[in-house]
C-alpha cells in the first residue's frame, strides 16, 4: 500500500520522516519529491474562466459619481446645461479612475502572483503494509500534512 501526503517545506516534514523511521518504516520506503510551485505574471484583465478578485472600475465609478455631481452643479451656470456637464464629468471621472487603477496594477503591484494560503511544496510517498496504514496516516495528519491519500 502507498500513502501520499503533501507538506510545506518546514520542520514538520523532517519530524514526520524521523517518526516514520522510528515506527519501523525503512528509508527505502519513504520518498520525498519537491514540487515546483507555479508563479505567473499578474494578469490585468479577468476572463470568464479566471478572476483574481480585484476590480479595475471601482475607483472609476466613485470618481464618475463625484465628477458628475460636480459637473451637473456647475452646469447650471454653463452654456450646455447640467445634463451634458454631468455626463462629461462622469466620463472624465471614470477615465481618470480607470487610469489610476491601471497605473496601480501595472507599476505599483508588480509582485508575482502566488497561491493564497498554504501551498504544497513536497509530496511524501510511503510504501507500507496495509496493517500499518492507519498508524502512518495518523502520523502524517498529526504532523500537519496538507492532504493525505491512499492507494492499495
Amino acid at each position: 500500500m502507498q500513502l501520499f501526503a503533501t507538506f510545506e517545506n518546514n520542520a514538520f516534514l523532517e519530524m514526520v520522516i524521523s517518526t516514520l523511521e522510528k515506527k519501523g518504516i525503512k528509508k527505502e520506503n519513504i520518498f520525498a519529491v519537491p514540487l515546483d510551485n507555479r508563479e505567473e505574471d499578474r494578469k490585468i484583465f479577468d476572463t470568464i474562466h479566471r478572476s483574481d478578485g480585484t476590480s479595475l472600475i471601482d475607483i472609476g465609478m466613485g470618481l464618475a459619481t463625484a465628477f458628475s455631481v460636480i459637473g451637473a452643479s456647475i452646469g447650471f451656470k454653463l452654456a450646455w446645461g447640467p445634463i451634458y456637464w454631468g455626463l462629461i464629468g462622469a466620463s472624465v471621472g471614470f477615465i481618470l479612475g480607470l487610469t489610476i487603477r491601471l497605473i496601480m496594477e501595472l507599476f505599483i503591484k508588480k509582485k508575482k502572483r502566488v497561491l493564497k494560503g498554504k501551498h504544497s511544496e513536497i509530496i511524501l510517498i510511503v510504501d507500507c503494509e496495509e496493517t500499518q496504514a492507519e498508524i502512518i496516516e495518523d502520523i502524517l495528519w498529526n504532523h500537519f500534512a496538507i492532504g493525505v491519500g491512499k492507494v492499495r
